[in-house]
C-alpha cells in the first residue's frame, strides 16, 4: 500500500469523524431548542445554547464539500485511468 493512499484513508476517516460529529451537534441543537424543557425555562441563554449547537455543528459539517469533491476526483483519476487502459489493450 502507497504512502498517499495510507495518508488519503486517514484524511477521509478525519473528515468522516468531523462531519459526523457536526451532524450529531445540529440534531443535538434542534433537539434542545425543539423538545428540551430546561433550554426552554432558561429564556434566551437556552436558545443562545441551542443556537450555539446548531452553528458549530453546520462549521463542522462543511468538510462534506472537500469530502465529496476528494472522491470525485478519485473517481475522475480512476475513470481517466481505467480508459487508458483499455485502450492500450485494444489490437492494432
Amino acid at each position: 500500500m502507497p504512502v498517499s493512499h495510507h495518508c488519503d484513508r486517514k484524511l477521509l476517516l478525519i473528515l468522516k469523524i468531523i462531519m459526523s460529529v457536526g451532524v450529531s451537534l445540529i440534531l443535538t441543537g434542534v433537539y434542545c431548542h425543539m423538545y428540551s424543557e430546561t433550554i426552554e425555562a432558561m429564556g434566551v441563554t437556552g436558545i443562545v445554547i441551542s443556537a450555539c449547537l446548531v452553528a458549530i455543528g453546520m462549521i463542522l459539517s462543511l468538510p462534506t464539500k472537500m469530502y465529496l469533491t476528494f472522491v470525485l476526483v478519485r473517481y475522475e483519476q480512476e475513470h481517466k485511468t481505467g480508459q487508458a487502459n483499455s485502450h492500450n489493450d485494444l489490437p492494432q
